[in-house]
């Protein structure tokens, strides 16, 4: 799946359109690597998002083409 779809899909991130923003300006990472809009996500991936001041580090647990606002939350884990 793509990192802008599954940014959008958990929630993480509110609009589609912001992600890839945010991955053009390179506040993406997916282990260690500044990710493009379509690079390639898969469970068990890391994801660090840049914004502003602060930063948010997850852990890819499930992939979901859809998915409800109350079951976002499990497609990932924040880690610190």
């Amino acid at each position: 799946m793509r990192i802008d779809k599954f940014l959008k899909n958990s929630r993480l991130i509110k609009r589609r359109t912001i992600a890839k923003e945010a991955c053009d300006q390179e506040r993406i990472t997916i282990n260690d690597k500044i990710a493009k809009a379509g690079s390639e996500v898969k469970p068990g991936d890391i994801i660090h998002i840049q914004f502003g001041n602060s930063s948010i580090k997850a852990r890819v647990l499930v992939l979901s083409e859809s998915c409800k606002k109350e079951d976002a939350a499990s497609m990932y884990e924040i880690i610190q």
